[in-house]
């Protein structure tokens, strides 16, 4: 089926009549309205302070839950082809140090793992490259619906790498080169970022010089790294490869990092907290498949966060299929996370943690329009999404035969 862009105008559409869950200084508001003016939000507040146009498309809540759309900080939805894994671009393991490749090159807007997201409340995504790599490539926020990949793009928001088992596996024991062991991945880690400092150090000698330059494109990104303009997002299980990234971020001077799964990150969460370092925790549930996973449990990110740490809860879909993130949270509560902060790591959090939290994440005035109608708490196992709102576009409907507009047009 060609991809074509919908025909239809948006209305300025009010949500009233909700629970609406701001996840911004104003708190929870009852009988609340949201007010929608295309793909942004107009306005938010109690019935009576927000002034409806009389033409705008109204739909009453009737007391439901109204929060953001929910954002995986760490995910392989658009990347890894539910249905067909064999088709899945995330993991380019030509080379352990692969910097040079950029996710949104890989992003599939048709893939169903992301209408499973939306359907689920689940409009944001991390769409990540895999963890074969020692250094596996630039990583994207992205919504999770649309048609375009270039048009459901936020932005570049880190470099992927990983520690453990995986890029061992991947090289070590298929491909019989470096790294074979955890010390070779750390060094792997270590000459990478030392060739992305020289490099960066010939680029600007060059530049001062008025001389020309030879570019290259994996080291261009790494630069970015070093000098702190790209997040380094590293794929962690065990309490002592976590140990080992904060030692090599000491070394190199890098501060912006995130530590994704986390599975021992309880052992250092005083650690994390110093550092202050966020944990993009999950997949829980899992058996132990490996080694590094022997002590995962839902009680990280209740311990984490009662360290201090910020905590972002995920999927790692389709390792957990997208549309669970709000069972992912849900569990977490049952294992200790507070209630009243659960909201929080499924939405403010992890738009912080990715550097977009001006466009998603809170349901405030100029922020994207992206809006889930709940039939109770988020986390509550009995739960659903019924309405979902994408950049205003009204994408989920549990109440119309689930109808999505991209399949007939029919908004």
């Amino acid at each position: 089926m060609l991809m074509r862009a919908l025909s239809h105008e948006r209305p300025v559409r009010a949500i009233v009549n909700g629970t609406v869950h701001t996840l911004t200084e104003r708190g929870t508001v009852d009988g609340g309205t949201v007010l929608v003016d295309g793909a942004e939000i107009a306005a938010v507040g109690a019935d009576g302070e927000v002034d409806v146009p009389p033409d705008a498309e109204t739909f009453d809540a009737g007391g439901r839950h109204v929060t953001p759309g929910l954002v995986d900080a760490h995910s392989h939805a658009g990347m890894a082809e539910w249905g067909e894994p064999e088709d899945g671009d995330f993991n380019e393991v030509s080379d352990p140090v692969t910097p040079h490749v950029n996710a949104l090159d890989g992003f599939h807007p048709r893939d169903d793992e992301l209408k499973h997201a939306f359907q689920g409340g689940v409009t944001t995504v991390s769409a990540r490259m895999g963890s074969a790599n020692v250094i596996g490539g630039i990583i994207c926020s992205m919504k999770t619906y649309g048609e375009v990949a270039d048009r459901m793009f936020i932005r570049e928001d880190g470099m992927k790498a990983a520690f453990g088992e995986n890029p061992k596996r991947f090289h070590g024991d298929e491909k019989d080169r470096q790294p074979a062991t955890r010390p070779g991945v750390a060094a792997t880690l270590r000459q990478a970022l030392m060739d992305a400092e020289d490099y960066a150090e010939r680029r600007a000698s060059a530049r001062e010089a008025g001389e020309p330059f030879e570019r290259d494109l994996g080291l261009e990104n790494l630069a970015r790294v070093v000098e702190g303009e790209l997040p380094l997002r590293v794929h962690a299980h065990r309490a002592d490869d976590i140990a080992t990234v904060f030692r090599i971020a000491d070394e190199f001077g890098i501060e912006a990092l995130s530590i994704e799964h986390a599975t021992e990150g309880y052992v250092l969460a005083d650690e994390f907290a110093e550092r202050d370092v966020p944990a993009v925790v999950g997949p829980s549930i899992s058996s132990a498949t490996k080694y590094e996973l022997r002590n995962i449990t839902f009680e990280t990110p209740g311990i984490l966060h009662d360290a201090g740490v910020k905590v972002a809860i995920q999927t790692d879909a389709p390792i957990l299929p997208q549309e669970h993130l709000d069972v992912c949270v849900g569990l977490a509560v049952r294992e200790g996370l507070p209630e009243e902060v659960a909201l929080r790591t499924v939405t403010r959090n992890p738009a912080e943690i990715l550097g977009i939290e001006d466009r998603v994440g809170t349901l405030a005035a100029g922020t994207d329009a992206d809006v889930v109608v709940w039939d109770g708490p988020m986390f509550d196992l009995d739960s659903d999404a019924r309405q979902v709102f994408v950049e205003g576009e009204r994408v989920y409907d549990r109440e119309r035969d689930d109808v999505d507009p991209r399949d007939d047009y029919a908004w």
